[in-house]
Protein backbone atom coordinates (compact mmCIF):
# COMPACT_ATOMS: atom_id res chain seq x y z
CA UNK A 1 0.00 0.00 0.00
CA UNK A 2 1.43 3.32 -0.81
CA UNK A 3 2.28 5.28 2.33
CA UNK A 4 0.35 8.66 2.18
CA UNK A 5 1.48 10.56 5.63
CA UNK A 6 1.82 7.15 7.49
CA UNK A 7 3.28 6.71 10.81
CA UNK A 8 6.65 4.19 10.05
CA UNK A 9 7.53 2.20 13.25
CA UNK A 10 11.32 1.41 13.69
CA UNK A 11 14.34 1.65 16.16
CA UNK A 12 15.76 5.17 15.35
CA UNK A 13 16.97 7.99 18.05
CA UNK A 14 14.06 9.96 15.72
CA UNK A 15 11.37 8.09 17.10
CA UNK A 16 12.53 7.92 20.51
CA UNK A 17 12.16 11.80 20.58
CA UNK A 18 8.57 13.15 21.50
CA UNK A 19 6.22 14.25 19.50
CA UNK A 20 6.01 17.38 21.07
CA UNK A 21 9.88 17.82 20.95
CA UNK A 22 9.48 16.74 16.41
CA UNK A 23 6.75 19.61 16.81
CA UNK A 24 8.97 22.39 17.92
CA UNK A 25 12.41 20.67 15.60
CA UNK A 26 9.94 21.06 12.95
CA UNK A 27 8.91 24.46 13.27
CA UNK A 28 12.09 25.92 14.46
CA UNK A 29 13.86 24.26 11.04
CA UNK A 30 11.15 25.45 8.67
CA UNK A 31 11.41 29.07 10.24
CA UNK A 32 15.33 29.00 9.45
CA UNK A 33 14.56 27.83 6.07
CA UNK A 34 12.52 30.00 5.14
CA UNK A 35 13.55 33.08 6.64
CA UNK A 36 16.88 33.00 4.87
CA UNK A 37 18.33 32.69 0.95
CA UNK A 38 21.77 32.72 2.57
CA UNK A 39 22.61 29.71 0.32
CA UNK A 40 25.65 27.73 2.53
CA UNK A 41 22.88 27.68 5.37
CA UNK A 42 20.33 25.64 3.18
CA UNK A 43 23.33 23.87 1.72
CA UNK A 44 23.57 22.77 4.63
CA UNK A 45 20.52 21.96 6.28
CA UNK A 46 19.73 20.30 2.92
CA UNK A 47 22.67 17.32 3.38
CA UNK A 48 21.34 17.59 7.57
CA UNK A 49 17.77 16.30 6.15
CA UNK A 50 19.81 13.79 4.23
CA UNK A 51 21.82 12.46 7.24
CA UNK A 52 18.05 12.75 9.20
CA UNK A 53 16.99 10.06 7.63
CA UNK A 54 19.70 7.83 7.28
CA UNK A 55 19.51 8.24 10.98
CA UNK A 56 16.10 7.57 11.38
CA UNK A 57 16.01 4.72 9.42
CA UNK A 58 13.89 5.37 6.87
CA UNK A 59 14.15 4.13 3.21
CA UNK A 60 13.13 5.94 -0.22
CA UNK A 61 10.53 2.96 -1.00
CA UNK A 62 8.54 3.67 2.07
CA UNK A 63 7.98 7.55 0.75
CA UNK A 64 8.49 7.08 -2.65
CA UNK A 65 5.21 8.06 -3.48
CA UNK A 66 5.28 11.28 -1.58
CA UNK A 67 8.74 11.71 -2.72
CA UNK A 68 7.41 12.12 -6.17
CA UNK A 69 4.79 14.50 -5.52
CA UNK A 70 7.37 16.75 -3.74
CA UNK A 71 9.25 16.54 -6.91
CA UNK A 72 6.43 17.55 -9.30
CA UNK A 73 5.92 20.25 -6.68
CA UNK A 74 9.34 21.67 -7.36
CA UNK A 75 9.71 21.48 -10.54
CA UNK A 76 6.25 23.10 -11.35
CA UNK A 77 7.27 25.96 -8.74
CA UNK A 78 10.09 26.64 -10.70
CA UNK A 79 8.64 26.50 -14.70
CA UNK A 80 5.68 29.13 -13.22
CA UNK A 81 8.97 31.73 -11.16
CA UNK A 82 10.27 31.57 -14.46
CA UNK A 83 7.25 31.85 -16.50
CA UNK A 84 5.49 34.71 -14.71
CA UNK A 85 8.48 36.36 -13.33
CA UNK A 86 11.76 35.15 -15.23
CA UNK A 87 13.81 38.52 -14.89
CA UNK A 88 12.92 38.08 -10.90
CA UNK A 89 16.39 37.05 -9.98
CA UNK A 90 18.11 40.07 -11.92
CA UNK A 91 16.32 42.25 -9.98
CA UNK A 92 17.29 40.81 -6.34
CA UNK A 93 20.85 40.54 -7.09
CA UNK A 94 21.04 43.38 -9.51
CA UNK A 95 23.04 42.26 -12.08
CA UNK A 96 22.62 40.85 -15.05
CA UNK A 97 24.76 38.09 -16.78
CA UNK A 98 22.66 37.14 -20.25
CA UNK A 99 23.64 32.87 -20.87
CA UNK A 100 20.80 32.68 -23.75
CA UNK A 101 17.62 33.93 -25.19
CA UNK A 102 14.53 31.51 -25.36
CA UNK A 103 11.91 33.49 -26.89
CA UNK A 104 10.70 37.10 -26.88
CA UNK A 105 11.27 38.42 -22.86
CA UNK A 106 12.23 34.92 -21.75
CA UNK A 107 15.63 35.27 -21.20
CA UNK A 108 17.89 32.95 -19.30
CA UNK A 109 20.36 34.85 -16.63
CA UNK A 110 22.70 33.58 -14.34
CA UNK A 111 21.25 35.14 -11.92
CA UNK A 112 17.94 33.67 -12.62
CA UNK A 113 19.24 30.22 -12.50
CA UNK A 114 20.99 31.21 -8.87
CA UNK A 115 17.67 32.40 -7.28
CA UNK A 116 16.02 29.05 -8.84
CA UNK A 117 19.02 27.35 -7.11
CA UNK A 118 17.44 28.94 -3.76
CA UNK A 119 14.17 28.07 -4.16
CA UNK A 120 14.86 24.50 -4.92
CA UNK A 121 17.49 23.95 -1.83
CA UNK A 122 14.57 25.77 0.60
CA UNK A 123 11.89 23.29 -0.54
CA UNK A 124 14.70 20.46 -0.43
CA UNK A 125 15.52 21.45 3.10
CA UNK A 126 11.87 21.70 4.55
CA UNK A 127 9.62 19.09 2.79
CA UNK A 128 11.91 16.39 3.69
CA UNK A 129 11.70 16.93 7.23
CA UNK A 130 7.85 17.41 7.37
CA UNK A 131 7.80 14.11 5.87
CA UNK A 132 10.13 12.76 8.72
CA UNK A 133 8.35 14.30 11.05
CA UNK A 134 5.04 12.12 10.13
CA UNK A 135 6.80 9.29 9.74
CA UNK A 136 8.52 9.37 13.18
CA UNK A 137 5.62 10.21 15.34
CA UNK A 138 3.42 8.16 17.07
CA UNK A 139 0.07 9.42 17.09
CA UNK A 140 -1.42 8.86 20.38
CA UNK A 141 1.91 9.80 21.62
CA UNK A 142 2.13 13.39 19.73
CA UNK A 143 -1.35 14.43 21.09
CA UNK A 144 -0.19 13.39 24.26
CA UNK A 145 2.54 15.37 23.97
CA UNK A 146 1.00 18.45 22.78
CA UNK A 147 -1.78 18.11 25.86
CA UNK A 148 1.82 18.45 27.82
CA UNK A 149 2.75 21.60 26.14
CA UNK A 150 -0.67 23.58 26.93
CA UNK A 151 -2.56 22.67 24.00
CA UNK A 152 -6.53 21.44 25.07
CA UNK A 153 -6.56 17.41 25.01
CA UNK A 154 -9.85 18.20 23.03
CA UNK A 155 -7.49 19.49 20.10
CA UNK A 156 -4.64 17.50 20.77
CA UNK A 157 -7.06 14.31 20.37
CA UNK A 158 -8.73 15.85 17.33
CA UNK A 159 -4.89 15.68 15.86
CA UNK A 160 -4.40 12.02 16.87
CA UNK A 161 -7.81 10.84 15.14
CA UNK A 162 -6.36 12.58 11.70
CA UNK A 163 -3.14 10.80 11.83
CA UNK A 164 -4.81 7.83 12.39
CA UNK A 165 -7.70 8.04 9.93
CA UNK A 166 -4.93 8.75 6.62
CA UNK A 167 -4.07 5.13 7.00
CA UNK A 168 -7.71 4.17 7.16
CA UNK A 169 -8.86 6.05 4.34
CA UNK A 170 -5.75 4.52 2.24
CA UNK A 171 -6.85 1.29 3.11
CA UNK A 172 -10.34 2.12 2.73
CA UNK A 173 -9.42 3.57 -0.93
CA UNK A 174 -7.53 0.60 -1.58
CA UNK A 175 -10.72 -2.15 -0.50
CA UNK A 176 -12.85 -0.38 -2.81
CA UNK A 177 -10.55 -0.14 -5.67
CA UNK A 178 -10.22 -3.92 -5.81
CA UNK A 179 -13.93 -4.67 -5.13
CA UNK A 180 -14.24 -2.08 -8.24
CA UNK A 181 -11.81 -4.24 -10.54
CA UNK A 182 -13.33 -7.65 -9.74
CA UNK A 183 -16.76 -6.15 -11.44
CA UNK A 184 -14.59 -5.43 -14.54
CA UNK A 185 -13.46 -1.45 -13.74
CA UNK A 186 -10.28 -1.35 -15.45
CA UNK A 187 -8.00 0.62 -13.57
CA UNK A 188 -4.47 -0.69 -14.68
CA UNK A 189 -2.17 0.88 -16.74
CA UNK A 190 -3.79 -0.95 -19.66
CA UNK A 191 -6.58 1.73 -19.39
CA UNK A 192 -5.69 5.07 -20.65
CA UNK A 193 -5.55 7.84 -17.86
CA UNK A 194 -8.78 9.60 -18.59
CA UNK A 195 -10.45 5.86 -18.07
CA UNK A 196 -8.29 5.54 -15.04
CA UNK A 197 -9.18 9.12 -13.49
CA UNK A 198 -12.91 8.38 -14.19
CA UNK A 199 -12.64 4.80 -12.70
CA UNK A 200 -10.61 6.86 -9.44
CA UNK A 201 -13.46 9.19 -9.37
CA UNK A 202 -16.31 6.43 -8.96
CA UNK A 203 -14.77 5.17 -5.93
CA UNK A 204 -15.39 8.87 -4.13
CA UNK A 205 -18.68 8.21 -3.19
CA UNK A 206 -18.71 4.85 -1.51
CA UNK A 207 -15.75 6.31 0.21
CA UNK A 208 -17.00 9.52 1.27
CA UNK A 209 -19.84 7.43 2.74
CA UNK A 210 -17.64 4.58 4.45
CA UNK A 211 -16.03 7.96 6.19
CA UNK A 212 -18.82 9.25 7.43
CA UNK A 213 -20.17 6.47 8.95
CA UNK A 214 -16.97 5.64 10.58
CA UNK A 215 -17.02 8.99 12.03
CA UNK A 216 -20.49 9.03 13.48
CA UNK A 217 -19.11 5.39 14.68
CA UNK A 218 -16.15 7.20 17.00
CA UNK A 219 -18.26 10.19 17.18
CA UNK A 220 -21.13 8.09 19.08
CA UNK A 221 -18.36 5.84 21.02
CA UNK A 222 -16.66 9.62 22.21
CA UNK A 223 -19.58 10.86 23.49
CA UNK A 224 -20.76 7.29 25.51
CA UNK A 225 -17.46 7.79 27.42
CA UNK A 226 -18.10 11.06 28.16
CA UNK A 227 -15.05 12.95 26.22
CA UNK A 228 -14.72 16.29 26.57
CA UNK A 229 -16.52 16.79 29.94
CA UNK A 230 -13.97 16.81 32.32
CA UNK A 231 -10.91 19.85 31.92
CA UNK A 232 -7.87 17.33 31.98
CA UNK A 233 -7.51 13.51 30.86
CA UNK A 234 -4.56 11.07 31.37
CA UNK A 235 -2.77 9.91 28.89
CA UNK A 236 -1.34 6.18 28.20
CA UNK A 237 1.70 7.64 25.71
CA UNK A 238 2.59 10.65 27.42
CA UNK A 239 6.69 10.88 28.09
CA UNK A 240 8.47 13.46 29.71
CA UNK A 241 10.69 15.25 27.77
CA UNK A 242 14.10 13.80 27.65
CA UNK A 243 17.74 15.06 27.58
CA UNK A 244 17.87 14.37 24.13
CA UNK A 245 14.55 16.27 23.65
CA UNK A 246 16.03 19.34 25.26
CA UNK A 247 19.58 18.76 23.29
CA UNK A 248 17.44 18.80 20.07
CA UNK A 249 15.02 21.74 20.54
CA UNK A 250 18.30 23.91 21.88
CA UNK A 251 20.27 22.55 18.44
CA UNK A 252 17.06 24.12 16.10
CA UNK A 253 16.70 27.20 17.98
CA UNK A 254 20.39 27.61 17.75
CA UNK A 255 19.63 27.32 13.90
CA UNK A 256 16.97 29.96 13.80
CA UNK A 257 19.11 32.37 15.37
CA UNK A 258 22.25 31.51 12.70
CA UNK A 259 19.63 32.38 10.01
CA UNK A 260 18.72 35.68 11.44
CA UNK A 261 21.99 36.65 12.48
CA UNK A 262 22.99 35.64 8.62
CA UNK A 263 20.93 37.92 7.30
CA UNK A 264 21.40 40.73 9.80
CA UNK A 265 25.43 40.35 8.82
CA UNK A 266 24.41 39.79 4.84
CA UNK A 267 22.62 42.86 5.09
CA UNK A 268 19.86 41.47 3.71
CA UNK A 269 17.87 37.92 2.77
CA UNK A 270 19.58 37.07 -0.07
CA UNK A 271 23.18 35.54 -0.80
CA UNK A 272 24.85 37.35 -3.45
CA UNK A 273 27.93 36.09 -5.35
CA UNK A 274 27.46 38.18 -8.31
CA UNK A 275 28.85 41.14 -6.67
Amino acid sequence: MINLFNYIDRPSPIHRLTGACKLVCLIAWSVAAMTSFYTPLLIFLTVASLVLFRVAKLKVKDISFMLGIMVVYIVMNNVLIFLFSPEHGTSIYGTRTVLFRIAGPYVVTAEQLFYHLNVILKNACTIPIVLLFVCTTNPSEFAASLNRIGVSYRISYAVALALRYIPDIQREYRDISLAQQARGTEMSKKASLVNRLKAASSILIPLILSSLDRIETISNAMELRGFGKGKNRTWYSGRKFSKMDILCMVVCLVLVILSLTLTYLNGGRYFNPFI
